[in-house]
């Protein structure tokens, strides 16, 4: 096992498709956002939705997973 991940080309590969993949997922939860009908934040944190604070949890994760798989 050696050091090739410490190579500054691989190590800075990897944070620009970190950066990336945020960027994506936070653009991807946006659009999401704006297309439900209600505002997300209001019914999770104020209204303590705990069905849609699942959804939304679940939604996350297959996002993430897609943009992890296509940066794959």
């Amino acid at each position: 096992m050696g050091f090739e991940w410490l190579r500054p080309a691989a190590f800075l590969g990897s944070i620009l498709y970190a950066i990336i993949g945020v960027i994506i997922f936070w653009l991807a939860f946006v659009i999401v956002d704006k297309i439900t009908p209600y505002d997300l934040w209001r019914e999770i944190v104020e209204k303590q939705n705990q069905a849609l604070g699942l959804v939304v949890a679940a939604m996350c994760l297959g996002i993430s997973i897609i943009v992890a798989a296509a940066i794959h």
